[in-house]
């Protein structure tokens, strides 16, 4: 497993918890910058999906 897949996971989980607690406060800001935080973790998971896709097909 890709640390990319790794480092997207957590950043996916950082960006739930923001959005969370930004919804629960009432503070855009924050739901919005956890948002954020997901989509950009979203992305770091797929390229670390296919560099695996990749590592696989070369063995």
């Amino acid at each position: 497993m890709d640390k990319d897949r790794i480092e997207g996971s957590a950043t996916q989980a950082k960006g739930a918890i923001k959005e969370t607690a930004g919804k629960i406060t009432g503070d855009a800001k924050l739901q919005s910058e956890g948002a954020a935080d997901k989509a950009a973790g979203k992305v770091q998971n797929a390229v670390g999906g296919l560099k695996d896709a990749v590592r696989d097909a070369v063995k």
